[in-house]
């Protein structure tokens, strides 16, 4: 799995690339926490094809640290098969979740 980040606007995004499962959901923890104190965090999914549970705790620790911060997280670009994970895991409910990232920038900055 490998991470790209950016910045647009006010906004840093994060874009995992590849699986996220029990092999991989550690690279994504600890590169993904450590921008939990951005004041707005996007992050695009588009790249990721598959994510299972693991990838989701870490999806969930990253909303509590973010909250905790008093900063605002979106999540975007989630593939079928990625929103269908979240869809079945209740998890859709949960976070703030655009279909693009300009949707996703446009949520962050209102």
């Amino acid at each position: 799995m490998e991470m790209r980040e950016h910045r647009i606007e006010t906004a840093l995004v994060v874009a995992p690339q590849g699986r996220v499962d029990s092999n991989s959901s550690g690279v994504l923890e600890t590169a993904i926490l450590g921008h939990a104190g951005e004041p707005r965090l996007l992050v695009d999914l588009s790249g990721v094809e598959y994510i299972s549970s693991a990838g989701l705790r870490v999806f969930l620790m990253l909303a509590r640290k973010v909250k905790e911060g008093g900063g605002r997280l979106v999540l975007c670009g989630m593939g079928a098969s990625v929103k269908q994970v979240f869809d079945l895991a209740g998890f859709t409910a949960l976070f703030a979740v655009e279909a693009t990232l300009e949707q996703g920038a446009a949520r962050l900055s209102s």
